[in-house]
């Protein structure tokens, strides 16, 4: 089968297309014929060597397709059922077995690019909203690279939630993307001091929360947007690593709380995972969340696909098709 693999890790010339072996299922495992796999930041972050992962590998972590062989133990799941997978290593390629409990039926009413396309991001997105700061009517929340795949979908559950959503985009193209997602303010924040927007748009009060995916260019701005106890939510790092911190400057800037959360405690077991899941595709079936695909790649041309996210280029969420 073919699949991309990373034997050093560097920049994106580092995906290499390669035949290795087809896989067999475990016992508790499904093999799933791969129709579109998701490309997202922690697979750049892994190929670089920012995230060490043993080499060489297959990067990607999501997934849809149609199973074509399962395991013995597997009772939920049929050969031709449509599913997607996440938190499973190595969806760059043709086949894989991923253990049954990261697998989900996908419903008649999404197609294979959306369910590829919904998983990781929507699951982060699930996650920071309802409990890393559980949003409600009357929050105020800021969402940074709000256009982007993650930033697109936290803006429209933000907003069913109740919240006002300040959203920062860097092009005007983008600024229509978070506004057509819901968004109540948005600051084209290299044109703008973007404290001072969300000063404004606050009426001085600062946000409740900032969601925080950008990093090193934007950490401190971000600081500065919050109110007295805000909670600064940083879940990725876009631009670059944050550089340690005096906890002190956190009481200096009216007591708040930094938190660094990541997807896998937030799908922990089997129980949530499909809980969020299933979440998910019920939003997406019932078309209350829209999900963007911004474009599609050959497996081949993954290095292609990483450029243009590393270089902010992406307004949804960007896949490789075997």
């Amino acid at each position: 089968m073919r699949v991309i693999r990373v034997d050093h890790t560097g920049g994106p010339e580092m995906l290499t297309a390669s035949e290795q072996p087809a896989p067999e299922p475990a016992a508790n495992e499904v093999l799933v014929g791969v129709a579109a796999a998701g490309v997202n930041f922690i697979d750049t972050y892994q190929r670089s060597g920012a995230y060490p992962r043993d080499l060489p590998f297959v990067p990607g972590l999501e997934a849809a397709g149609t199973v074509v062989a399962v395991g013995a133990d597997v009772a939920h799941i049929a050969e031709g059922d449509r599913v997607a997978f996440a938190q499973v290593p190595g969806s760059y390629a043709e086949l894989v077995a991923a253990p049954a409990e990261r697998v989900v039926p996908v419903p008649a009413e999404v197609d294979d690019r959306t369910a590829a396309a919904l998983l990781l991001q929507g699951m982060t997105a699930h996650y920071l909203t309802s409990h890393t700061f559980p949003l409600a009517s009357g929050s105020t929340a800021l969402v940074l690279a709000a256009a982007g795949g993650v930033g697109r979908l936290l803006v429209q559950l933000a907003k069913q939630y109740g919240a006002t959503v300040l959203a920062t985009t860097s092009t005007d193209d983008k600024a229509e993307v978070a506004r057509s997602a819901g968004a109540d303010h948005v600051i084209r924040y290299r044109d703008v001091d973007m404290v001072a927007a969300v000063s404004e748009a606050t009426d001085g009060v600062g946000a409740d929360v900032v969601y925080d995916s950008v990093g090193a260019d934007t950490f401190h701005a971000s600081l500065d947007c919050l109110r007295p106890r805000g909670t600064m939510v940083l879940y990725g790092q876009s631009s670059g690593r944050v550089e340690p911190i005096d906890p002190q400057l956190l009481a200096t800037k009216g007591s708040l709380c930094l938190t660094r959360p990541t997807l896998a405690h937030h799908v922990a077991d089997a129980a949530e995972f499909n809980w969020r899941a299933s979440e998910l595709f019920e939003e997406v079936a019932t078309q209350r969340l829209d999900v963007r695909v911004d474009r599609t790649w050959p497996l081949a041309q993954a290095a292609e696909a990483h450029r243009c996210l590393e270089a902010g280029r992406t307004t949804g969420k960007l896949l490789l098709e075997p």
